[in-house]
C-alpha cells in the first residue's frame, strides 16, 4: 500500500527521520508527522489529508496532480483503480485543479469513494464518446455510497455547442445507490446526466444541455441546483429538460427539483416520459421565459396521460404561468408534495448526515 501513497486514517504511520539529523529539525518533523496524522484521523476530505472524521472509521486519502509534482497519480482513473476492490472504508481522491481529458469509471466493486476536485469551475474531466448512450458517458458511477464534489464533467462532442450532428452523447451516467453529487457540473447536448437507477441526492450542481438532458429512472432530488438549457442548439424547436423512466405505479422513483432555477436560451418543455408512469416534481423553483408555455409533452404515450405525473408546485418566474400548461398536467395534494420533497424521499436512514465531506 505505500508503494501507491495510501495512508490509513485510523492508523498512525512511522514518521522516519535520521537520527543525525540536529534535534531542532527531529522536532520540526515530528510535529509535521503528528499534523499529518491528525488530519487523516478525520473525515473530511482536503488535499492535505482529512478533517473532522465522524467516529474512529479507517479512511484513506489519495492525490492527483496532472503535473504529477504533487500527487499520487496523474490520472483520476489511476487513483480509482488503486482502491481496493470490495472495499468498505471511505477513501478520498482529491483532485488537483485543471482538464483532465479521460474517461472516468467507478465499478460497482469499489464503494465508498469520494471524489472532490477544487472547484466545478476548475477541475473538469472531458471526453468525446458518442457512439451510444451507454458507451458514451465521460463519468460512469456504478458503485454504492459514492460522493462527487466540486468537479465537473463535459462529453464535448456536443458541448460546447459545434457542427458535429446532434446525437446523443451524456456527460454522466449513475447508476449506484446513495450517490451524492455537490457543486458538481454535467454538461453535454442530448442525454447528459443519465440518472438510471438508485437514491441520489444532487446539491447545487449545474445540469446542463438542451434534449432529455437529465433522463433515466433514478429516485433523486435535485436541490438547489442550476438547470442550463441550451436552446440556441435547436433554433425553431423546443428542447426537453427531464425524460424520467418510472415504469409502474408501484415503483417509488422519480425526479424532485427543489428550489432550482431552470434558464438559459431558446426553449424547452419541463419534461416529457421516457416510461410509461414518469414522475417529475418541480417544487419551489423559478422559472424563466425559457420555460415552453405547453410545460410538458406525452411524446409516446399519448392517450395515456393519465399515468404520468408530472407536476409543478409553487413555482415561480415569467416561464411559471400554468394558463398554456397541458390540461393533463396533475396535481398533487400538500401531504404527497411534503413526501417527495423531504430529504427522506431519497434518504430514510440518514446516510447522508453520515457521510464524510
Amino acid at each position: 500500500m505505500a508503494s501507491l501513497g495510501l495512508s490509513p486514517a485510523g492508523a498512525q504511520a512511522p514518521c522516519p527521520y535520521p537520527s543525525s539529523a540536529p534535534v531542532i529539525i527531529r522536532f520540526l518533523l515530528v510535529l509535521l508527522c503528528a499534523s499529518f496524522a491528525a488530519a487523516a484521523a478525520n473525515g473530511s476530505c482536503t488535499w492535505q489529508g482529512w478533517k473532522d472524521a465522524p467516529g474512529d472509521a479507517s479512511q484513506w486519502h489519495i492525490r492527483v496532480d496532472p503535473s504529477g509534482q504533487s500527487g499520487t497519480f496523474t490520472t483520476v482513473q489511476s487513483a480509482i483503480d488503486a482502491v481496493p476492490e470490495n472495499n468498505n472504508h471511505w477513501f478520498c481522491i482529491y483532485v488537483k485543479e485543471g482538464t483532465y481529458r479521460e474517461k472516468v469509471q467507478i465499478p460497482k466493486n469499489k464503494p465508498f469513494i469520494i471524489l472532490k476536485g477544487r472547484g466545478k469551475r476548475n477541475t473538469e474531466i472531458v471526453w468525446d464518446d458518442h457512439e451510444t448512450v451507454a458507451q458514451s458517458p465521460t463519468f460512469t458511477s456504478s458503485a454504492d455510497n459514492i460522493v462527487v464534489k466540486s468537479i465537473s464533467f463535459r462529453n464535448s462532442y456536443n458541448n460546447p455547442v459545434n457542427e458535429n450532428p446532434k446525437v446523443p452523447a451524456a456527460a454522466a451516467m449513475i447508476r449506484g445507490d446513495k450517490s451524492y453529487f455537490y457543486r458538481v457540473g454535467f454538461s453535454g447536448l442530448q442525454d447528459t446526466l443519465w440518472d438510471v437507477e438508485g437514491r441520489h441526492y444532487f446539491k447545487r450542481c449545474t445540469i446542463q444541455g438542451a434534449v432529455d438532458f437529465i433522463f433515466g429512472g433514478g429516485q433523486s432530488i435535485y436541490e438547489g441546483c442550476a438547470i442550463s438549457v441550451l436552446g440556441n442548439a435547436l433554433p425553431g424547436l423546443s428542447g426537453f429538460i427531464t425524460a424520467q423512466g418510472r415504469e409502474n405505479e408501484q415503483d417509488t422513483d422519480g425526479f424532485v427539483f427543489k428550489n432550482c432555477n431552470v434558464f438559459g436560451s431558446g426553449s424547452a418543455k419541463l419534461g416529457r416520459p421516457w416510461r410509461g408512469y414518469a414522475r417529475v416534481l418541480f417544487y419551489h423553483s423559478n422559472f424563466t421565459d425559457v420555460v415552453d408555455p405547453k410545460g410538458w409533452d406525452a411524446w409516446s404515450f399519448v392517450g395515456r396521460e393519465y399515468q404520468l405525473t408530472f407536476v409543478e408546485y409553487g413555482c415561480y418566474g415569467p416561464g411559471a404561468d400554468t394558463s398554456k400548461r397541458v390540461s393533463w398536467e396533475r396535481k398533487l395534494d400538500d401531504s404527497s408534495v411534503q413526501q417527495m420533497t423531504s430529504l427522506s424521499y431519497v434518504d430514510s436512514e440518514g446516510w447522508i448526515d453520515r457521510t464524510p465531506f
